[in-house]
């Protein structure tokens, strides 16, 4: 079995439509795509609590990163006025695509970034996954699960000692 183009194989862009427009975003240089992994990831561990990489966070202010990942798009946006909350959803949603992948991209197109569309709520999850649709009793929650065997023990106290 040979190696198929990887070309071929990958999704090389993705295709945005705006108020009755295409834009197509191509893949990111692997320089951008790999700077714009870390700025996710350093943007995660912030949002967690934890200490960002100021280096990161300093380079990706530097630049002009909506343009990076955009590519092409962001001039043709610009050029056709479009406002700057759809231009932020696009390259967030190209963030998105060049971080996971062009499925986790299109449920944040979908959802329009908001969050709480973006987990199916609990009655989806439960007509997907077939769960039952009642509540189950819990059992006891005191640990015990019945009278102790107290003989186990005896044997070792009949022992006589030599």
């Amino acid at each position: 079995m040979a190696f198929e183009e990887l070309g071929e194989l990958l999704d090389e862009s993705i295709e945005l439509p705006v108020a009755g427009r295409l834009y197509t975003v191509p893949a990111p240089s692997a320089e951008i795509g790999l700077r714009t992994q870390a700025l996710i990831h350093a943007a995660a561990v912030a949002a967690d609590g934890g200490r960002a990489d100021e280096q990161v966070l300093g380079d990706a202010a530097e630049r002009d990163l909506y343009r990076d990942v955009l590519g092409p798009a962001h001039d043709e946006m610009i050029a056709d006025g479009v406002k700057w909350p759809t231009l932020k959803h696009a390259a967030i949603t190209a963030m998105v695509w060049i971080a996971q992948d062009k499925t986790a991209a299109e449920r944040y197109w979908t959802a329009a970034g908001d969050p709480s569309r973006l987990a199916p709520n609990r009655a989806d999850r439960r007509s997907q996954s077939g769960a039952a649709n009642s509540t189950r009793s819990r059992g006891s929650s005191s640990g015990t699960s019945g009278p102790k065997d107290h003989a186990r023990g005896a044997g070792k106290k009949a022992r006589k000692r030599h």
